[in-house]
C-alpha cells in the first residue's frame, strides 16, 4: 500500500545545507543547478544505499534500533509513493538525494535527520550511480545475450547458403550466409565481454568516502559493501567520490557496440534494397511512405545507424567533462548523468530492437547465389589451383587477371569458359579446374578454423554457444 502523497514544497530557507547562507538562492540559479528532473531515476539505488547505511550505523552503535526501524519504514513508504506516481518532487531540493531525505524527515521526524551521519552527497551519488550502472550492465547484457542467441540460430539455418563476400563493396569471394552472420556474432560477443569487464570494474563501493576524506565516525564499510553486493570497497576516498571513469567506460562500450550495430544496419539497408534483394525484413520492423505506396523502408536499422552518433557524442561529452577537473568532487560532475543515462537507454533499446529483428530476417537464397556467380568471385580459387599445379603465385595471379579481362570484355564468367579457352591463358589448366570454379567447391575448400566451409561454420556455431555461456553468465 502506498504512503501518503507528499505535497509539501519547502521554502528556499529550508534547504538542508542552508545554515551557512544569509539569503535565498536566486530563483534562476535554483532551477539552473537542480538535477532532480533527471537524477530521480536513481531513486531505487538511493533508497537501497540509505537502507544499507542505516543498518551499518545501527550495527556500529551510531543509530539506535528505533531509529533504524523508523528509517527503513519511512524509506519503504517513500519508495511506494514514488512507484505509485504520488511523490512530489521539488526542484528547490535540488536532487534525488535531498528530496528523499526531506520526505523521510517529514514522515519520521528527527530519525530522518540522523540518516546522513557519516556520509556526504558526494559518496552517496557515486554509490547510487555505480549501483545504477551495475543494473544497466545486466539489463543491456540480457538483450545482447538474446541477440547473440538469435544470431546463432540464424547462422545454423544457413551454414550452406551461398552469398558473395565483399571488399570495397565489390564482389570478392563466395562465402556462406551463416559465416557472415557469425562475423556479426563475433563482433557483438566482444561487446558483451566488454560489458562484463566494465561491470566487474565498477563494482567497487564509494560509500564511506564521505565528502572527500572519509569520516570520523566508527563506520564499518564491509557491512555496507556486503549489503549492497559490492565486491570491494574503494581504496582511496578522493578517487572514490571524484572519478567517473566507469561511466566513461560504459559510454565507450556503448559507442563500440553501436558502431557494430551500425555496420550491420548498413548491410541490412543495402541488402533490403531492390538493387541487392538479398534479404526480406518482416513488415513489423519497417514503415511505408506517405506518398509512394510501393515503399517498404528499413526504418529500424536506419534509426540504429543514426543513434550511433548520439552514442559517440555522449562519450566525447563525458571525456571532455572530466579532463579538466582537479580532485575531488566538483559541480561539473552533475553533467555526467544525462549523457550516461542516454547511452544506457540507447544501447538497451537498440540491442532489444536487433534481438527481435535479426533472427527474423529471411535471406533470398536465389538472389544471393546469383550475385555470388557474378563478379568473378572464384578468381582466387583459379589462382590457388594453378599454384597447386606448380605455378608461382605471382605468375598465377597474372594468368587469372588475363582470364578475368577476357571475361569482362566478353561478358563471360570463369566457370562459363570452355577448357580450350582457359588453356589459352595457361597450359597447366586441366578438366578438374571446374571443380574449383563452382561456388560450392570454392566455399567448401575453405575448410579450416575461421573458414567459410559449411562444416567449419557448424563447428563455429557450436563453439559460439559455449563461449556465450562463459562470457557474461545469465545469473550475473
Amino acid at each position: 500500500m502506498s504512503g501518503p502523497k507528499n505535497t509539501t514544497t519547502p521554502s528556499t530557507t529550508a534547504k538542508l545545507w542552508g545554515g551557512r547562507f544569509a539569503e535565498n538562492t536566486d530563483a534562476f540559479v535554483e532551477a539552473f543547478t537542480a538535477s532532480v528532473s533527471f537524477d530521480q531515476r536513481l531513486y531505487r539505488q538511493d533508497i537501497a544505499g540509505s537502507r544499507a547505511h542505516a543498518t551499518m550505523l545501527q550495527r556500529v552503535g551510531v543509530l539506535s534500533n528505533e531509529d533504524e526501524v523508523a528509517i527503513h519504514a519511512g524509506l519503504t513508504s517513500i519508495e511506494q509513493s514514488i512507484e505509485a506516481g504520488e511523490f512530489e518532487w521539488s526542484e528547490s531540493l535540488e536532487d534525488v538525494h535531498m528530496n528523499i531525505e526531506a520526505a523521510l524527515t517529514e514522515r519520521i521526524g528527527d530519525a530522518g535527520k540522523r540518516l546522513h551521519t557519516g556520509r556526504s552527497r558526494n559518496d552517496q551519488v557515486a554509490t547510487d550511480v555505480r549501483l545504477y550502472m551495475r543494473d544497466a550492465c545486466d539489463a543491456c547484457a540480457t538483450e545482447c545475450r538474446r541477440l547473440l542467441t538469435g544470431l546463432l540460430e540464424l547462422a545454423s539455418q544457413h551454414t550452406d547458403t551461398i552469398m558473395p563476400g565483399f571488399t570495397h563493396l565489390q564482389t570478392a569471394q563466395p562465402l556462406t550466409f551463416g559465416h557472415h552472420v557469425m562475423a556479426w556474432f563475433e563482433m557483438l560477443l566482444r561487446d558483451l565481454d566488454r560489458l562484463a569487464d566494465t561491470r566487474k570494474r565498477l563494482n567497487s563501493m564509494p560509500l564511506g568516502a564521505a565528502a572527500l576524506a572519509g569520516t570520523s565516525y566508527p563506520i564499518d564499510r564491509s557491512i555496507t559493501m556486503e549489503l549492497l553486493g559490492f565486491d570491494v570497497v574503494s581504496e582511496n576516498s578522493l578517487d572514490a567520490v571524484s572519478d567517473r571513469d566507469f561511466a566513461i567506460e560504459f559510454c565507450s562500450n556503448t559507442a563500440l557496440c553501436l558502431m557494430h550495430l551500425s555496420r550491420i544496419s548498413e548491410e541490412l539497408v543495402l541488402w533490403t534494397s531492390s538493387q541487392f534483394n538479398f534479404i526480406l525484413l518482416p513488415d513489423r520492423f519497417c514503415t511505408g511512405s506517405s506518398i509512394m505506396p510501393q515503399k517498404k523502408n528499413p526504418d529500424v536499422p536506419e534509426l540504429v545507424r543514426g543513434k550511433t552518433g548520439r552514442a559517440n557524442g555522449n562519450l566525447i561529452a563525458l571525456l571532455t567533462l572530466m579532463k579538466g577537473q582537479p580532485l575531488a568532487y566538483n559541480k561539473d560532475n552533475q553533467e555526467d548523468k544525462e549523457p550516461l543515462f542516454d547511452s544506457v537507454d540507447t544501447l538497451h533499446n537498440c540491442l532489444r530492437a536487433f534481438a527481435d529483428m535479426l533472427p527474423a530476417i529471411e535471406p533470398n537464397k536465389a538472389s544471393m547465389y546469383e550475385a555470388a556467380s557474378r563478379g568473378f568471385s572464384t578468381a582466387t580459387d583459379l589462382a590457388d589451383y594453378l599454384v597447386r599445379k606448380g605455378v608461382a603465385f605471382r605468375d598465377a595471379h597474372e594468368v587469372v587477371g588475363l582470364a578475368v579481362r577476357y571475361g569482362v570484355e566478353n561478358d563471360c564468367d570463369l566457370s562459363q569458359m570452355s577448357l580450350d579457352r582457359l588453356q589459352t591463358f595457361s597450359k597447366d589448366i586441366d578438366q578438374d579446374v571446374f571443380d574449383v570454379l563452382t561456388l560450392e567447391g570454392s566455399v567448401a575448400s575453405r575448410n579450416h578454423i575461421g573458414g567459410t566451409a559449411p562444416a567449419q561454420v557448424a563447428q563455429a556455431i557450436a563453439r559460439g554457444k559455449q563461449r556465450l555461456k562463459a562470457t557474461y553468465p545469465a545469473s550475473a
